[in-house]
């Protein structure tokens, strides 16, 4: 079931909500039970066996995990195995649904097999359940979760705002939450959710679902074997880099707006990242809680386990200025990149996702090298004057191309719309847009610029979206900005009253109004949030 789906707003939301405020007045227990039942309906919603097919994996984490905060510190080596016994039985079962089709075709390629490709059921969100239940199972390990039974453990799994895409929590900053959540209507925390819903509903299906026809036909052009001009295939990757940026900020801000009508805070998971001026940056605000699992179960643990191995060796660890070329690419460039590479693999089972992950390692290791040789020849305000401006335009160049992979359906599409973006494939204007343009077109035309057969409403479309939606994604602030003084994912600080700061007001009433209005009126259009697919 789609949040941007009349069956959801108008049907499963109401019925929830209605229900559990009333229970909750009788029974804050018998609430928490219906929330289950709920979070499985929707799970169930699409494909009834999608609950037969991640119910054992349910259980069995549950199993391994109980059976480990049972034995505690007593025995620490079948402790040990159990948890890796966890994390392979949850990695083989992604694996088996979501990548055995990519591996038996990968074999096919690489050694001429003749393997037969399987069908197979993706169970919807296997991503990020998998990632939930891994760092449950690792946090149980380490001592961090101390007590849960199999409802406090079903309801940190299956609650469904943050079911399908996230974001990714923790146990120990969710469970605190439900048990002191009152399960009672409250009238702040139904105002901020509502704000925060309508708002993320905009987002998808104004301004994300827009833009989405005219990317569509940029890329299926590229992976029907037709060549990409510059001007449609930089428009066509920046078209995309902002239909994927609003489609997950609208999910991510829909799904803090239904998880605070239960009266519970989800982490921050998206925090404008088009507005950063490096790479470390962005990833600090794109998919928050994937990095930040990245790091804390991958990145972190490699890290340490290569520098002991150094120091072993009698080998100089990472010491900032002072860093060896080895120092850096082993303790540094290799964790990254195949930290990033596992985040290309999580994302998706195609060659083009792998190649977005290295690139982004790559990014990552070069901003990283920049950051410890930069200090040694170069200081002070000039720095800061030259380089916010230079970083911010490389950034947003390099996400953009990087994106391209995000979104080919596969590496040669993506390498033609690359091809197009180095001017390799000339520069072309639809016929209609240069005959509008009259003198200055036809000086175009003298300097190379070709008339091509494309529709000219369709690229003006293209042009216009992007414009909006640049402007709106560098120059707006965010929702957390917005709603900052009621704190609308866990640990956001008040910032200084300003005039875009919510209040709960007949003014704001009125906007979110209208807001509420033009995203209900747009539903007839109705598409799968982007990330649903993971």
């Amino acid at each position: 079931m789609l949040f941007n789906s009349y069956e959801f707003l108008l049907g499963f939301l109401p019925l929830s909500l209605g229900i559990f405020y009333i229970t909750g007045t009788y029974s804050r227990e018998r609430a928490i039970q219906w929330l289950i039942a709920i979070s499985l309906v929707f799970y169930a919603w699409w494909r009834p066996v999608n609950v037969l097919l991640i119910s054992p994996s349910i259980l069995v984490n549950y199993g391994l995990a109980r059976t480990m905060l049972n034995l505690g510190e007593r025995r620490p080596r079948i402790s040990n195995t159990l948890l890796w016994v966890g994390i392979a039985f949850n990695l083989t079962f992604l694996g088996y649904f979501k990548y055995l089709n990519f591996f038996e075709a990968t074999l096919n390629d690489v050694l001429g097999a003749n393997m037969v490709l399987t069908e197979l059921i993706l169970p919807l969100g296997i991503s990020f359940i998998t990632f939930q239940k891994i760092a449950f199972l690792v946090d149980v390990h380490a001592g961090r979760i101390r007590s849960f039974g199999l409802q406090d453990y079903c309801l940190f799994v299956l609650f469904f705002p943050q079911l399908i895409a996230g974001p990714i929590v923790h146990y120990r900053e969710m469970m605190p939450q439900f048990q002191m959540a009152t399960c009672q209507f409250n009238g702040r925390d139904f105002a901020v959710g509502i704000t925060l819903f309508f708002m993320g509903l905009f987002k998808k299906v104004v301004l994300a679902d827009a833009v989405a026809p005219y990317v569509t036909n940029v890329f299926a052009s590229a992976s029907g074997g037709q060549s990409t001009s510059f001007l449609f295939a930089w428009l066509g990757a920046i078209g995309f880099t902002l239909q994927i940026y609003f489609d997950f900020s609208g999910y991510t801000d829909m799904a803090l707006g239904l998880a605070r009508f239960f009266g519970i805070k989800l982490p921050v998971n998206f925090n404008s990242p088009l507005k950063a001026t490096n790479i470390i940056d962005f990833w600090l605000r794109w998919h928050v809680s994937l990095t930040r699992f990245l790091t804390a179960y991958l990145y972190n643990p490699l890290v340490l386990a290569l520098t002991r191995r150094r120091a072993a060796a009698g080998k100089p660890a990472f010491s900032g200025r002072n860093t060896t070329l080895g120092a850096y690419v082993t303790l540094l460039a290799l964790p990254t990149v195949l930290t990033m590479f596992v985040s290309g693999l999580w994302h998706g089972a195609g060659y083009q996702f792998l190649l977005w992950g290295l690139l982004h390692g790559l990014y990552l290791s070069v901003n990283h090298a920049w950051r410890v040789l930069r200090p040694r020849f170069w200081q002070g305000p000039s720095y800061q004057r030259l380089m916010m401006p230079v970083g911010f335009a490389l950034t947003f160049t390099a996400v953009v191309a990087a994106m391209v992979m995000f979104r080919a359906s596969t590496v040669t599409a993506g390498l033609r719309i690359w091809r197009g973006m180095l001017g390799m494939d000339g520069i072309a204007l639809p016929g209609a847009v240069l005959h509008r343009l009259g003198g200055f077109g036809d000086r175009l035309m003298t300097h190379g610029v070709i008339a091509s057969g494309a529709s000219g409403s369709e690229f003006v479309a293209l042009a216009g979206w992007t414009l909006l939606l640049l402007a709106i994604a560098w120059l707006a602030p965010n929702t957390l900005q917005m709603l900052s003084m009621y704190e609308p994912a866990l640990g956001v600080k008040p910032l200084p009253d300003r005039w875009v700061a919510w209040r709960p007001s007949s003014g704001w009433a009125i906007g979110m109004a209208f807001v509420a209005v033009c995203g209900i009126l747009s539903l007839g259009r109705v598409s799968a949030f982007l990330y649903w697919q993971f």
